[in-house]
């Protein structure tokens, strides 16, 4: 039998170490291929490039697996994988990541990692965003590592009925340390954002985002914010129809029903 056929993007670009971490993983389920940004991308949410060409150059990243370097987005790495690299081939599961720092609750939205995955979900794939709660260069990445390891291996040898979309997010903690999986829901949160006032050489002024994140539910128990503060790892079912069915029926005033 032919090996499971793993693409893998990112949103910290391909010489990124959460994405050689999740490379290394990877190769002990099946054949793996990587096409990445070839810059950071964080924070360019499902963005995609229409106004310029984009580039593929192969590149030697990782020893023994196909790898390319995109000069778009996450979504347009994902895109043109699908339409040029893999095109006629069966892919078994797309990954992306791992990110440093987690998309926990709303910052999916804003998540390059997460917009990856989920494009190879939109095009029919189990796909698993994977995020790391450490945003160091640096972090360590050993405890993910085996984790995504458990998580690959389940999502490859499983059943499923529909295609999966699922947000997996890594405590900053030891292997040892790490309670367990948790299957929950996303946290109901926001930024908060400031704005940082400055004036350029030229006397133009400009303004630099800052803010902090802040939890709307920190009591709740069956959230992912609370499972990784709690020393679990995190994975949210998740998926793209933005639709709040609930209020469909209060609107149909506007149809005159």
């Amino acid at each position: 039998m032919s090996k499971p056929l793993i693409f893998i993007s990112n949103d910290d670009g391909i010489w990124a170490p959460g994405i050689s971490a999740l490379v290394e993983v990877s190769k002990n389920f099946g054949e793996v291929v990587v096409v990445a940004p070839d810059k950071p991308q964080s924070g360019q949410g499902h963005a995609v490039t229409i106004k310029e060409p984009l580039r593929l150059t192969r590149v030697q990243a990782f020893d023994g697996v196909e790898s390319w370097e995109c000069t778009g987005t996450p979504a347009d790495s994902v895109k043109l994988a699908k339409d040029k690299i893999l095109r006629g081939r069966k892919v078994d599961l797309v990954l992306s990541g791992i990110n440093h720092g987690n998309n926990a609750s709303i910052n999916i939205i804003y998540s390059g990692t997460m917009s990856a995955a989920m494009e190879g979900a939109l095009e029919g794939f189990n796909s698993i965003g994977f995020s790391l709660d450490d945003f160091s260069h640096n972090a360590d990445f050993s405890a993910a590592k085996v984790y995504a390891g458990k998580i690959i291996e389940m999502s490859l040898t499983n059943k499923f009925k529909t295609p999966f979309l699922l947000n997996v997010n890594f405590p900053r903690l030891k292997t040892e340390d790490i309670k367990g999986i948790k299957v929950c829901r996303q946290a109901k949160g926001k930024w908060v954002e400031e704005f940082m006032d400055a004036v350029d050489p030229r006397g133009v002024p400009y303004y630099w985002m800052t803010g902090k994140f802040e939890n709307l539910e920190p009591e709740a128990v069956d959230t992912d914010l609370w499972a990784i503060k709690n020393g679990y790892v995190s994975i949210v079912p998740s998926c793209f129809d933005l639709t709040k069915h609930s209020i469909i029926k209060d609107l149909n005033f506007f149809t005159n029903e």
